[in-house]
């Protein structure tokens, strides 16, 4: 059922507004006892999700008994990052995901299934595992709070990837990313209905129906004044608000170009991103806007280490982005990348296959380091002077001594490609 929906490409959501939606909305739902509320992590700071969290809060009171930021394989968050993003909350209402011990596998999508949705590039069965606090904890009403906004490994974030995925184990998330990574990237991302998706769906309609769980969405982009802006607002306890966000998104997020880019840069925020496992999604967004043989400079002033969980760091490091032939390869011949996809998977997604280079600006991680996992490597401070994102603005710049180049302020927010690669 669709609780509430407002959007176009021209709305521009006040905090008052918000509060009124979101009240609007949970009105609509009837009195609630124990309210879990199920938000993204600090990564996705820019989802107004910790707004609404706290609205959420403010409308609940009491009966808001835990919030679970779906941290994935992320980590924890710290307690200033807990203020920044859901001010005025009590840090006691706050539970840490563990996707390794704190989960359960509530059923299994049959292999077959998942052969036939990726066309066959995998044959294994999922399971659809979610954290024990989602299955067990007696709430009656689990609010899952995100953002739609293009993606890499579903084609468009959020709905049921907050839960399976967000709160998900181990197994269910190195698989779910595989699925993505083998079907193909680029024929996933902008797009609503994927192989990963089709998964998540037959889970949510098989196993977890009996759960109170609605689905609170929102779209955001960039507003001409450079600032951000929440363009809508859905609700529902089904598909359908994710639908129509996933709609209003292609129009707000989604830059389609009539040319290939010959050179991108791209500017990650520190607060935002520290590692590659994040960082590369200046790759993953901009590789169908790329020209064959282009060059895209990641300044990344925050950046100090490959993959936010420890073995995943290590893997990244030892096999490094080297295109989806090797990393195939290497992933039959060693056990270690078999057991866990998500990783193989996120080398294939941040290896341009050779197309064209990506040249990253570290903070605090040296070139060795960098060269060691196939990218280039760049002074920060010398291509910060060079490309200074104060004086930037997104999209086509000319620098004095005439260099043009295409600039991106924040890549989470975007999807870029040419019309030539992109198709329908």
């Amino acid at each position: 059922m669709l609780y509430f929906e407002r959007g176009s490409t021209s709305d521009r959501l006040s905090a008052e507004d918000l509060r009124e939606c979101l009240s609007t909305a949970l009105k609509r739902l009837g009195p609630r006892r124990r309210v879990l509320v199920v938000p993204p992590d600090f990564t996705r700071f820019h989802s107004q999700a910790g707004q609404l969290t706290r609205l959420a809060y403010d409308f609940y009171g009491a009966a808001l008994t835990d919030i679970l930021p779906a941290l994935g394989t992320h980590t924890a968050m710290t307690p200033h990052q807990l203020d920044e993003m859901f001010p005025g909350v009590p840090h006691d209402l706050f539970r840490v995901h563990n996707w390794r011990t704190g989960v359960t596998t509530v059923g299994e999508v049959p292999a077959a299934f998942v052969k036939e949705v990726s066309g066959g590039a995998v044959d294994f069965p999922w399971p659809a595992q979610l954290a024990d606090l989602i299955w067990t904890g007696g709430h009656d009403l689990i609010l899952s709070i995100g953002q739609v906004v293009p993606h890499e490994v579903i084609g468009m974030a959020n709905y049921n990837k907050n839960i399976f995925v967000g709160t998900g184990g181990q197994e269910g998330i190195n698989k779910s990313h595989f699925v993505g990574a083998a079907y193909g990237m680029e024929r996933m991302m902008g797009r609503s209905n994927t192989p990963v998706r089709r998964i998540l769906n037959y889970a949510s309609e098989h196993f977890t129906k009996h759960l109170p769980i609605v689905y609170v969405h929102t779209v955001v982009g960039r507003a001409a004044d450079g600032r951000l802006a929440v363009r809508g607002l859905y609700v529902s306890d089904d598909v359908s608000g994710f639908d129509r966000a996933a709609q209003l998104s292609l129009e707000v997020n989604f830059e389609m170009l009539e040319a290939p880019l010959k050179k991108v840069v791209v500017y990650l925020d520190p607060a935002e991103f520290k590692s590659t496992w994040l960082g590369n999604k200046s790759i993953y967004r901009t590789r169908m806007a790329m020209a064959d043989g282009g060059e895209l400079v990641v300044l990344a002033p925050g950046l100090k280490e490959f993959g936010e969980d420890h073995e995943i760091d290590r893997l990244i490091r030892k096999y490094g982005y080297r295109g989806t032939p090797e990393t195939l390869a290497a992933t039959q011949a060693n056990a270690e990348l078999r057991n866990n996809l998500s990783a193989a998977a996120h080398l294939i997604h941040g290896s341009t296959e050779g197309r064209f280079n990506v040249t990253y600006c570290p903070g605090h991680l040296t070139q060795a380091e960098i060269e060691s996992v196939n990218f280039r490597y760049a002074d920060l401070k010398t291509m910060t002077q060079r490309y200074n994102p104060a004086l930037l603005k997104d999209g086509w710049n000319t620098l004095p001594d005439g260099e043009q180049i295409f600039y991106i302020s924040n890549p989470a927010l975007g999807l870029w490609a040419f019309r030539g690669r992109f198709a329908d």
